[in-house]
């Protein structure tokens, strides 16, 4: 075998450009990007001819069959192997580059994508998985990007180097590739790999970042969320899909390169959760669904559910797959038969969306945005016993049906309320599985109608137990995973402590956004100090919260003002 080290004097590299070489310039991601053409640049011979057989090296789809693969956890290293292998059955030429520069790489991956080959890093210490590789895909020429460590070829592959500065092995590429434009940005990491992404993809601009190591990845800050948007914006998914998770930027590169060769799309996510991005939730449906979906970089296990959402395409009101945060709930309470119950009996199902219209409006003075909703008791506290005994009169599905259509059709969101009595939740919840099943309905347990089986509604205050919500918890979420569906809201109920008993050991899956909602009534002043203490235990940062404000039992009615003054902020309303 021939190793770099002993090959690297017969290379000669040209590292210098006229003025009229090329266009290029620093800009900003935002910049106008001027057109321009290059002299052709010149490299000695290859220090090797290759003498390999006409062969078919044609990418293949990578995803044997439908499904979900996950590449990684790895490192560039590891990870451009693996994509290699997963795409590449052989390659006539292949393109290595270290893994220290993102804006070397980003350089290499762009020439990558134009030869047609794959992008293989080279990390530090030992390189026999690389040089494995490189026999296996047997090049007849590897184009070495930057100062790479020492490697074993094949030996029949031609080999060529590109070495210098940055701009000096950017200048070589352009001119290699051909292409018409380049763009010089200031900026690099996440927010420049954003951009760069779809010049891979067509292959018709060059892209330059600034230099620098990948550095420790916030998925909070504001520049990953842009650079998820942008990359996801351009786009329109078709293919196989690369979901990469947009802290590892190196290997969105290596991935954008075997997609551009293999027909997939590339796009970044959050690896914690791969819906909570509204642009990338919005970029997919419409789209062919995907022959197979691979998951790169520090992707959360367990979410093949999550890419089931995706691809379904069902979404909330108002867009999206997760409920919070980025907005907040405002809804009418209380039971569509009477007017005694609260504002929901006070009005048919479309006179109640333009009254929920109206009621919300002033919760977005913030610049929240503002999702109007009904949340309708199903099942209603009953003072004596009931026919089946357990001191709850049940809706019917029929009943509740134009309520739920209504909604759906002018985007309000339905939250279905317990009173269960003598009965448990999960029992009631079942009936109603057929409304829960829909994208806009979620779940209310209201813990101060769970009676035992010696009590008796408005003599007890009612409570339930953490492990009957978490029996109600895991079938929710279930019906999430099974339906793909978006995230459900599941409220539950409380103004006193005794009515959650271990309310600690409520589970909160990501396929539900679970809510504590303090709904007492009264002096505004007592209000808050209830609502003070129940976020103020220990569990607090556990759950998202929500306040109730009663027209006529509260002294006053609090105004959204004063709501917006809470700390913590509740992200759900409710009007009884």
């Amino acid at each position: 075998m021939v190793h770099q080290r002993d090959f690297r004097f017969l290379v000669v590299i040209a590292v210098a450009l006229t003025a009229a070489g090329c266009v290029a310039f620093q800009a900003d991601l935002d910049a106008t990007v001027m057109v321009g053409s290059a002299e052709p640049i010149t490299t000695a011979p290859s220090s090797t001819t290759s003498t390999l057989p006409a062969r078919d090296c044609s990418p293949i789809l990578a995803g044997a069959g439908p499904g979900t693969s996950r590449i990684g956890p790895l490192g560039p290293t590891e990870a451009s192997i693996s994509i290699s292998q997963a795409v590449f059955p052989c390659a006539d030429e292949v393109v290595v580059t270290a893994g220290n520069d993102l804006g070397l790489v980003a350089v290499s991956a762009q020439l990558a994508a134009a030869l047609g080959g794959p992008l293989l890093v080279a990390g530090e210490g030992d390189q026999a998985s690389l040089a494995a590789e490189l026999e296996r895909l047997a090049p007849g020429k590897v184009t070495l990007v930057g100062e790479v460590p020492p490697v074993a070829l094949p030996p029949d592959a031609g080999l060529e180097a590109l070495e210098g500065t940055l701009q000096e092995v950017a200048k070589l590429a352009y001119a290699a590739m051909g292409a018409d434009i380049w763009v010089g940005i200031d900026s690099g990491g996440v927010p420049a790999i954003g951009r760069i992404l779809q010049p891979i993809s067509t292959g018709q601009s060059f892209w330059v970042p600034a230099s620098g190591t990948v550095e420790a990845c916030d998925r909070g800050d504001e520049q990953i969320t842009a650079a998820i948007n942008r990359r996801a914006q351009a786009v329109q998914p078709a293919g196989d899909w690369w979901l990469v998770d947009a802290c590892s930027p190196e290997l969105a590169l290596v991935a954008a390169v075997a997609a551009r060769s293999a027909g997939g799309t590339v796009l970044l996510v959050d690896g914690r959760d791969l819906r909570t991005n509204r642009a990338v939730v919005a970029a997919v449906p419409g789209s062919s669904v995907p022959e197979h979906v691979f998951l790169l970089g520090d992707i959360a296990p367990d979410v093949d559910w999550q890419v089931d959402a995706l691809i379904g395409g069902l979404e909330l009101p108002g867009g999206g797959l997760t409920l919070f945060p980025g907005r907040r709930i405002v809804a009418l309470y209380g039971n569509p038969t009477t007017a005694a119950l609260g504002v929901m009996g006070e009005q048919g199902p479309e006179e109640a969306v333009l009254r929920a219209r109206e009621v919300a409006a002033p919760y977005g003075a913030d610049g929240m945005e503002v999702l109007p909703a009904f949340e309708i008791i199903a099942t209603v506290a009953s003072a004596s016993a009931t026919e089946d005994g357990d001191y709850s009169w049940e809706m019917t599905v029929d009943e509740l049906r134009p309520w739920v259509d209504a909604a759906a059709r002018e985007g309000l969101y339905v939250t279905l309320d317990l009173q269960p009595g003598r009965t448990d939740f999960l029992t009631q919840a079942k009936r109603f599985e057929e409304l829960l099943v829909l994208p806009h309905v979620g779940l209310a347990l209201d813990s101060e109608w769970r009676l035992k089986s010696n009590q008796v509604h408005l003599r007890q205050i009612g409570s339930v137990d953490a492990s009957e919500v978490n029996e109600v918890v895991d079938w929710l979420a279930s019906l999430v995973r099974e339906h793909a569906l978006p995230q459900k809201l599941l409220i539950v109920h409380q103004f006193k402590f005794s009515m959650i008993t271990n309310r600690e050991l409520i589970e909160s899956p990501p396929e539900l956004a679970v809510m504590i909602h303090v709904d007492g009534q009264g002096p505004i002043h007592t209000k808050y100090d209830t609502y003070g203490a129940l976020t103020g235990a220990a569990d607090a940062d556990r759950w998202w919260w929500g306040w109730k404000n009663f027209y006529d039992e509260d002294t006053p009615t609090p105004t959204p003002a004063q709501v917006l003054e809470l700390d913590p902020l509740p992200v759900y309303v409710s009007y009884q």
